[in-house]
């Protein structure tokens, strides 16, 4: 038995959700897969999954050798990289998605600099408002704003978001400037339904914790850039995350307020489907993305 090419199945059982398409995915018939488990579990003398016509787990041994056996996995492909940058030029496909606003604003222009340099490269850019799996989607690398709840991604932290309140200065000369999170109850506020879903906004305590203060919707809309011209329109108040006011902030169209009330902000992370399992042209992207992206501001 290749144990190598074994715990390679392994994994992608693993990674794939299904034998089925562990089988597809190496193209290889499903007989031979189940086999080369069968194998692999014979050789350990431990049972790696729980399988049944309906669903399959790992045991605890199984889970143990998955992440051990993608540890060698990737210091083989690390290894074999290494040998393949050093022969030639950076080819093939690379595809990166993003959020749409911030992709466009501060991803496309790393992306861009990329291809120029390496001809031979075949970058994708998805730009999604929407979190993709990204196995599931075939994605290298992927941009995320806020917390992550899939563990088993490689996580490259590159900064961290500020989540801001904002008004035109035509809303604050009606309104005036709050002082606190209080003085905007019942004042007419622009909602952008990506990042909240109701009409409550909240804002860091004076002792800690969090403070939930009820707006008045004035204008609704699911699109970042429709809802910052709402309020730089003079609509009402608004929540965003920073990049999304930065240029109208930087322009005067739109000032910050409450700012020592404003929430912790939210990580930003570059995140891989496996952890060190990186093609060189995976890497040269991934090193140009957090190097521009760690010089952005966010109005920090």
């Amino acid at each position: 038995m290749d144990k190598l090419a074994a715990m390679r199945v392994f994994v992608e059982i693993v990674e794939r959700g299904s034998l089925s398409a562990a089988a597809a995915a190496l193209d290889r018939a499903p007989p031979t897969i189940v086999r080369s488990l069968a194998q692999l579990e014979s050789s350990l003398g431990v049972r790696l999954l729980h399988r049944t016509t309906r669903s399959m787990t790992l045991t605890a041994e199984g889970r143990a050798y998955h992440e051990r056996c993608r540890r060698i996995l990737a210091d083989v492909a690390e290894a074999d990289a290494a040998l393949g940058a050093a022969q030639g030029p950076l080819a093939g496909a690379v595809r990166v998605t993003a959020p749409v606003l911030f992709g466009r604003r501060y991803v496309l222009g790393a992306l861009t600099t990329v291809a120029a340099a390496h001809p031979a490269l075949q970058v994708e850019l998805l730009l999604l408002d929407r979190v993709v799996n990204l196995v599931e989607e075939g994605l290298d690398l992927g941009v995320r704003i806020g917390p992550l709840a899939d563990a088993a991604m490689a996580v490259v932290p590159v900064g961290r978001m500020r989540r801001v309140t904002v008004a035109s200065p035509a809303c604050l000369a009606r309104h005036g400037v709050p002082r606190t999170p209080e003085a905007l109850a019942g004042r007419p506020a622009v909602l952008f339904r990506g990042l909240t879903s109701g009409s409550t906004w909240h804002f860091a305590g004076d002792g800690g914790g969090s403070q939930g203060v009820a707006v008045a919707a004035a204008f609704v809309c699911n699109q970042a850039e429709a809802a910052v011209e709402a309020c730089a329109a003079g609509l009402g108040f608004g929540a965003f995350l920073a990049y999304q006011v930065e240029e109208a902030v930087l322009a005067g169209r739109l000032h910050i307020v409450l700012d020592r009330f404003e929430q912790p902000p939210l990580p930003v992370s570059l995140v891989l489907p496996t952890p060190r399992l990186l093609s060189p042209r995976v890497r040269c992207v991934l090193d140009a993305l957090r190097e521009h992206l760690r010089a952005c501001s966010w109005l920090a």
